[in-house]
C-alpha cells in the first residue's frame, strides 16, 4: 500500500494536464477580451465602407 501512495505522490503526468487546460483557459480568454475590444471598432468599419458604397452608387 505504502508503494501505491509513494508511486501516486511522485506521477506528475496530471500536473501536465491541468498546466495545459490553464494555458488553454488562459488564451480563451485573452482571445474573448480582445475579439470584444475590437468588435465594435470593426463594426465601425464595416458601416462606414457601406456608408460610402451606398453614396458612390
Amino acid at each position: 500500500m505504502s508503494k501505491f501512495v509513494t508511486r501516486f505522490l511522485k506521477d506528475e503526468s496530471g500536473a501536465t494536464a491541468i498546466e495545459y487546460g490553464l494555458i488553454a483557459a488562459l488564451i480563451a480568454v485573452v482571445l474573448v477580451g480582445t475579439l470584444q475590444a475590437l468588435g465594435g471598432q470593426l463594426k465601425t468599419t464595416f458601416e462606414s465602407v457601406q456608408t460610402a458604397l451606398q453614396n458612390a452608387g
